[in-house]
C-alpha cells in the first residue's frame, strides 16, 4: 500500500474530471479511474488491446484489470488472457462509506453522513464464485483494496424519503486503508476468519465472518475447490469441515 500515491492518483482523477466536468459525467467511474492511476501512472499502459480483448493496463508486470462488481463479466476475458499473461484482479472494498443524497429535481445535495456498515474481507466470496474455475491457475493473482469512500445517491427511491430502492449515481474514493494480497493458494487463508477452528461448522463460520448462511455457503465452496479446506463428516445434520495445513 503507498499513500502517496493513491493521493496523486485521487487529485489528478477527481480534480481534473469530478470536479471540473461534475460528478458522474465520466464514462470511467471516478473509483474505476483513480484505481487505474495508481496501480499505473502512466497513461501509456491503460486500454490496451490483447488477444481481441482491452486490459486495463498491461505493463511489464503483466496485465491489471480493475473490476468494482460483476466478475462473471470477465471470465471470457479472463480465458484469453490468462493462456500467456500474468494477470491480477483489483478488487476495491468499502472500508468506510459516507452517504451523500442527491435531489434529483433541484440538484440539492445533502451533507454526508456516515454508514454504520463496514467492509469485510468475506465480502470478495461473492464475486470470486463467479470466476471460481481460474482462481487455481499459477497466472492469476488478486488484490482487495480498501477503500474509504464517498457514496453519491440520488433521491429516487420508492420510500417517503426516497432513500430506499434509491440509485447509486457515484462512488468517490477518499483514501486507501489497506490491501490484501492472493498471490499464491495459501493467501486465501486471508480470507479465512481469525479464531476459527480446524474443525468447523458453516455455523461457525458464519459467526465469526458476519456472512449470511448463504454467504458462507459460498466462502466454503470455494474454500474447498481451491484445496484449504475439506470436507470431514457430519455432527447430527451439520456438515463439518476442516482447515488443511498449508
Amino acid at each position: 500500500m503507498d499513500k502517496l500515491r493513491f493521493i496523486k492518483a485521487r487529485d489528478k482523477v477527481i480534480s481534473k474530471d469530478t470536479i471540473k466536468q461534475g460528478i458522474g459525467t465520466l464514462a470511467e467511474k471516478s473509483l474505476h479511474s483513480v484505481l487505474k492511476y495508481y496501480f499505473e501512472p502512466d497513461t501509456n499502459a491503460h486500454e490496451i488491446r490483447v488477444n481481441g480483448f482491452v486490459a486495463d493496463i498491461k505493463n511489464e508486470n503483466g496485465i491489471i484489470e480493475i473490476q468494482t462488481g460483476n466478475f462473471n463479466k470477465m471470465r471470457r476475458k479472463l480465458d484469453s488472457f490468462l493462456i500467456d499473461n500474468k494477470v491480477k484482479i483489483v478488487y476495491p472494498i468499502e472500508n468506510n462509506k459516507w452517504l451523500i443524497w442527491i435531489n434529483d429535481e433541484t440538484g440539492e445535495i445533502t451533507k454526508k453522513r456516515k454508514s454504520p456498515k463496514k467492509g469485510t474481507p468475506y465480502q470478495a466470496y461473492f464475486e470470486l464464485y463467479k470466476i471460481k474455475t481460474v482462481l487455481t491457475n499459477p497466472n492469476l493473482s488478486i488484490d482487495l483494496v480498501f477503500l474509504d469512500i464517498d457514496e453519491y445517491r440520488l433521491l429516487n427511491g420508492w420510500s417517503d424519503d426516497l432513500k430506499k430502492g434509491s440509485s447509486r449515481y457515484e462512488r468517490v474514493p477518499v483514501d486507501i486503508i489497506d490491501e490484501i494480497h492472493i498471490n499464491v493458494l495459501a493467501d486465501y487463508m486471508n480470507l479465512m476468519p481469525c479464531d476459527m477452528p480446524t474443525v468447523f461448522k458453516v455455523k461457525d463460520f458464519k459467526k465469526a465472518s458476519g456472512l449470511s448462511l448463504r454467504g458462507c455457503q459460498t466462502a466454503i465452496n470455494i474454500l474447498k475447490y481451491i484445496g484449504l479446506v475439506e470436507y470431514v463428516g457430519k455432527e447430527g445434520k451439520a456438515f463439518l469441515y476442516k482447515i488443511k495445513a498449508t
